[in-house]
């Protein structure tokens, strides 16, 4: 099996080699793409300083392009599994194949990292989890299915699920949206317990006013895709 780690990055000069290296160290079975996305500060230089394998966005096209830049790659490369990886330094690479093997052993379309399943590690801010409960109720209730971390940017999909993706793919907050047009088209969506930590590096883009439009927008991203 063919496995990439795709690591979107956007002003991630200070963190980006760690978590290549990290990848490199803990994930050996696994290739990496980063995708800057039209940084301001140095990433790309560091990337292309420290000879990472780079994708680098001439514009910036926010999480949802620089996520689905990275399964185009994945469809033009020949690979059979992708993984989502944040280029903060709060995802840990020694439970990538911990999720490749649970994928492979359940045939699931989907594997997310969650971290609140055996609650250890960094736990996020209290505003963020209470917006992550907000989206377990929900999709619970729309859906039948309760996913405890909807907004981990740790995911693992199959070949035929992140072909889909890398057609049609949110452009902003795609998390919560993408398990749910999952979830309506019957596929198999999973979690195994992660550990993450705290970010090494930036700031997240997720601020208090952004927090209003976020729920908000996924919210009825959401109730639109369950009504398809």
């Amino acid at each position: 099996m063919k496995k990439l780690v795709i690591i979107p990055a956007y002003n991630e000069e200070k963190s980006i080699c760690t978590t290549v290296q990290d990848v490199l160290e803990n994930a050996p079975g696994f290739d990496y793409v980063v995708i800057n996305d039209c940084s301001k500060d140095a990433t790309l230089q560091v990337c292309r300083a420290h000879g990472l394998n780079v994708v680098n966005l001439p514009i910036n096209l926010g999480i949802g392009g620089a996520i689905q830049t990275g399964y185009r790659y994945a469809v033009e490369n020949g690979y059979d599994l992708a993984v989502q990886f944040d280029g903060d330094g709060q995802h840990d690479a020694k439970f990538l194949q911990l999720m490749a093997d649970r994928m492979e052993s359940d045939q699931l379309d989907m594997v997310i990292g969650s971290r609140f399943i055996e609650n250890e590690g960094f736990q996020s801010t209290g505003l963020r989890r209470m917006g992550i409960r907000f989206f377990q109720g929900l999709l619970r209730m729309l859906f039948g299915v309760r996913i405890t971390d909807a907004t981990s940017g740790m995911r693992m999909c199959n070949r035929q699920v992140f072909e889909q993706f890398s057609l049609e793919y949110p452009q902003d907050y795609p998390e919560p949206e993408t398990i749910a047009c999952l979830l309506r088209q019957k596929r198999k969506v999973a979690e195994i317990p992660v550990v993450m930590r705290e970010r090494k590096a930036g700031v997240s883009s997720i601020n208090p006013l952004k927090s209003i439009y976020y729920m908000i927008k996924v919210s009825m991203a959401i109730l639109i895709e369950r009504m398809r």
